[in-house]
């Protein structure tokens, strides 16, 4: 089949979609910039498929690719035929043309080519046969001790081997056996040592269909046998993995059809079970990292468009003991405005001196939100600042902040490039302040597997996890834009065409010549050519600028567009402002968005997006999603009582529930069972990180801090 007609048929898009969108990656354009800027040719394909479909090309073309270098090769040996053409050109996976090729690749020393060295060829072939002849007596002509064929029982063995070797390089046998253990398998979990107490105990004498099993316990098992307290396998019932084998290959009731048959059953539990059982298990294991990424894509996509905490002056607060809690001041901007430390935690607990302190930090720099980390002495912490709180004279609120990575961002070259400064730990309450201001532009500076929302993800394959995340968060600071006069390297860096080179000219270049007045001075900048231009031109905003279309999503392409469009309407180009152009979106749809887009030679759904930008021009997506829940009080995990109904935010969501914080410091688990009245096939179906909702406290542990949650029977629109 045709790649193009495969991936028409596999995402249920039309032909000539397919056809454009991969002209476009190979003509050199990012996702992004196709998602945005292309739509007319793709048929406004979002991001998240055109990723995929970029991905199942890349394996389709390698597939082709490998049925080529496969098809020579067997040509090259002489054995090519038109059934083998025929299959491998039928394969659909990779796995499905190395069955192909298995029986003609070079092997390794194995019992069947050692035989073959033997002279034992022969054997074999009479003894396939099958016929009625006695096996033994024949074995006799191939007695040779010198090729180390002492006796007869040697012989057969030898020939038997070469038997088996055959069968189970039998593609076909190897692909319905495939399906078979899929449908039929059981992934089967015994303990290591059974008296040995560990978090797999759920796993120590645990069962499963391979068809079922969702992905979390795959992964569980896979890390429990990795830690050598669990030994994982894939049973089948070995009778009815035979049968299609002995059908095929057992012809006679005789003598050499009984070696065969023995044959057939040395080759399945010895080659065709242990492959089989290594090829589920990676398939399942692969199947379950990809479910792993997905998640921890999306909940990694909706902490980064957590809507930011605008015009505030921040006050990030990193809780600890003994070395006491770190505290600094951005303002509106991130820019720093004091750092201190303060100790009102165990051992010292310097409260009143603590209180003091950032009283006086408060009223001078007239902070209004408060941001705690979650780590260690959070609970103190958020304990002592909600005490705080009460005392002031001015509304203050606060909101506990994930602080997973701020300790890998503190400690790397970037935060010490950024705050030379400042020490680590003074480093890591700035970033804790700017987290909630801007999730954004502050956490592309981490390592996104650091951040920690999803589940297994250090078990997951490196640069596959790499690329997701990498995808994500290209995708969500595309969306936003990105202030090209302010931007760090590391956010300008994920913005379409530009790479870390780029993305550090341009702050160079913006140091040494002052900030940028218009887009197209971008093209000054060193190694910034025309194709990296046109791919990021439109993601990056000048505010302030010569041109008032450079603050817009507008792509510099369509501003001919726009200034025909303006003079056509009577405005001014330098009426453009904050507010837009007013009633330019009633005017272009009363006029009708397919006459006007004619009339200026534009596609409708360019001119749309245009329509929309010039409606609120530069306007930040994450404005649309509710705002943060900012608290001013805390509870304790002892004030909780069953019943009670809460108010929480979505901190993590995995395959059987989400996380849910309500204000104790312990985040309850809502299992996947307690989302909602009607069925949910997963938690994301339902939720996502960062969403505000309505909770009833199940169940509390206060000894082992377990909170159970409901979200059943309340409003969660």
């Amino acid at each position: 089949m045709d790649i193009i007609d495969q991936l028409a048929e596999e995402f249920k898009i039309r032909h000539e979609q397919v056809e454009n969108t991969v002209k476009l990656i190979d003509d050199g354009n990012t996702i992004p910039f196709i998602a945005r800027y292309r739509k007319e040719a793709t048929g406004a394909l979002d991001d998240q498929l055109l990723r995929e479909l970029d991905e199942r090309l890349s394996y389709l073309r390698n597939l082709e690719q490998r049925k080529k270098e496969v098809s020579e090769s067997i040509e090259a040996g002489g054995n090519m035929t038109d059934d083998i053409a025929l299959s491998l050109q039928k394969a659909v996976t990779l796995a499905e043309v190395e069955d192909i090729y298995r029986p003609f690749k070079p092997k390794r020393k194995t019992r069947a080519t050692a035989a073959k060295e033997k002279g034992l060829q022969g054997l074999a072939d009479f003894i396939f046969e099958q016929t009625l002849a006695n096996p033994v007596k024949e074995a006799e002509k191939y007695i040779d001790a010198e090729k180390g064929v002492n006796n007869t029982e040697e012989a057969i063995q030898g020939a038997c081997d070469i038997i088996a070797e055959m069968i189970s390089d039998d593609p076909e046998i190897r692909k319905f056996l495939s399906q078979f253990y899929i449908n039929r398998g059981m992934v089967v979990s015994k303990a290591v040592d059974a008296e040995k107490e560990s978090v797999y105990s759920n796993y120590y004498d645990y069962s499963e269909a391979a068809s079922k099993i969702p992905s979390h316990r795959i992964l569980a098992m896979d890390r429990g046998e990795r830690e050598e307290l669990l030994k994982v396998s894939v049973e089948v019932s070995e009778e009815e993995a035979l049968r299609p084998v002995y059908r095929k290959y057992v012809k006679g009731k005789n003598e050499c059809g009984s070696l065969v048959r023995s044959a057939a059953e040395d080759a399945y539990s010895r080659l065709i079970h242990p492959s089989m059982e290594r090829r589920i298990r990676s398939e399942l294991t692969e199947r379950s990292c990809n479910s792993a990424i997905k998640v921890f894509r999306d909940n990694l996509h909706q902490l980064l468009m957590q809507p930011p905490v605008k015009n505030a002056v921040t006050l990030g607060f990193d809780p600890a003991y003994r070395t006491g809690c770190k505290t600094a001041v951005v303002d509106e901007t991130g820019k720093v405005l004091a750092t201190t430390v303060v100790y009102p935690t165990p051992p010292q607990n310097k409260t009143a001196e603590a209180k003091a302190v950032l009283k006086q930090l408060i009223k001078k720099h007239n902070v209004t939100v408060i941001a705690i980390g979650n780590g260690t002495a959070s609970h103190e912490s958020e304990c002592f600042i909600a005490d705080l709180i009460k005392e002031l004279d001015t509304p203050v609120s606060y909101m506990v902040v994930s602080e997973a990575g701020a300790s890998v961002y503190s400690a790397s070259k970037l935060a010490a490039e950024e705050f030379p400064q400042f020490d680590v730990s003074l480093r890591s309450a700035v970033s804790i302040a700017r987290r909630l201001q801007d999730p954004l532009a502050e956490l592309v500076k981490i390592d996104p597997k650091a951040i920690g929302v999803g589940q297994y993800q250090h078990d997951m394959p490196k640069n596959q996890l790499s690329d997701a995340l990498g995808g994500v968060l290209e995708n969500c600071v595309n969306s936003v834009g990105v202030d090209v006069n302010t931007a760090s390297y590391s956010l300008l860096g994920y913005v379409a065409g530009i790479n870390a080179t780029v993305a550090k000219n341009i702050v160079a270049y913006r140091e040494e010549n002052g900030a940028f007045k218009e887009r197209k001075e971008l093209l000054k900048v060193s190694k910034l050519g025309k194709k990296a231009y046109e791919q990021c031109a439109g993601f990056l905003r000048v505010h302030g600028g010569k041109n008032p279309l450079d603050n817009t999503a507008v792509h510099p392409e369509s501003y001919q567009y726009v200034e025909k469009m303006i003079d056509l309407f009577g405005f001014k180009l330098s009426d453009l402002n904050k507010t837009g152009y007013g009633d330019i979106g009633k005017i272009a749809r009363e006029k009708g968005i397919r006459s006007l887009s004619d009339e200026l030679g534009v596609g409708e759904m360019t001119l749309n997006d245009i329509v929309d930008e010039l409606e609120k021009p530069g306007r930040d997506p994450r404005d649309e999603l509710p705002p943060p829940l900012l608290r001013t009080d805390i509870m304790d995990i002892n004030s909780l009582k069953e019943g009670m109904e809460l108010k929480g935010t979505v901190r993590n969501v995995i395959d059987f529930g989400v996380f849910v914080d309500i204000g104790v410091h312990q985040d309850g688990l809502v299992h996947i069972s307690q989302l909602s009245d009607r069925y949910v096939k997963h938690p994301l179906d339902v939720v996502k990180v960062g969403d505000i909702v309505n909770v009833k406290v199940l169940d509390v542990d206060a000894k082992k801090n377990r909170i159970s949650l409901t979200m059943k029977g309340l409003n969660n629109g």
